[in-house]
């Protein structure tokens, strides 16, 4: 018996990125007890540590891991801020449309740090976050990822009502902002250009 038990967990682990999800459920049974924010643009923060399953063989964290680490911190931050609860009673969600990550620094093994977590601005369409890992031991900023979370059966206006219950106008979207969405807005039309799906479209326009 025991070694059909541990034969199921090796295959379990084999076929099935189970720290993930147990690491996804330990975020969301600790943020629903904590008290929520409520608002859009309040800057959120999770803590965390560079451990030996994140480190390549460099000895520093692997690059994938600050994507995984900043997807656990969008989601303890929309958990606070009301947005995923506002997400669930409207039966809409939120998928990552782009994420871009600027890396400045290596975290090393053991290092600690802090992922800053705030809404930038929105559009009808979606909306912009930037994260930022900052190191604990002098307050350098090691890296930065902008993300567009997109919103689907929904917008990002609804949203916002839902959770503050008034109108909240968007902040002036930052320079780098703006040319990242350029270059996200430019790169779908040359893609499409690329499969021909425009001409298509005219196609059926007419």
């Amino acid at each position: 018996m025991m070694l059909l038990v541990l034969a199921a967990l090796l295959l379990l682990f084999c076929t099935l990125d189970v720290w993930y999800f147990l690491r996804g459920a330990q975020v969301f049974v600790t943020t629903f007890f904590q008290p929520k924010v409520k608002d859009i643009l309040a800057e959120g923060s999770v803590h965390g540590i560079v451990l030996p399953h994140d480190v390549d063989y460099k000895g520093h964290m692997n690059n994938s891991r600050y994507l995984r680490e900043c997807d656990f911190a969008r989601f303890h931050h929309n958990m606070c801020n009301g947005i995923f609860m506002a997400l669930f009673r409207m039966g809409a969600k939120m998928v990552v449309g782009a994420s871009t990550i600027r890396y400045r620094r290596s975290l090393a093994f053991g290092e600690a740090f802090e992922i800053r977590t705030k809404v930038v601005g929105w559009d009808d369409k979606a909306f912009y976050l930037e994260q930022r890992f900052v190191s604990k031991k002098d307050g350098f900023v090691s890296a930065v990822l902008l993300c567009k979370q997109s919103v689907v059966r929904s917008s990002p206006e609804s949203i916002i009502d839902f959770v503050c219950k008034r109108k909240i106008e968007c902040p002036p979207l930052p320079d780098d902002l703006k040319h990242w969405i350029s270059f996200i807005s430019a790169n779908s039309q040359a893609l499409r250009a690329e499969s021909g799906l425009e001409e298509k479209n005219k196609g059926r326009a007419a």
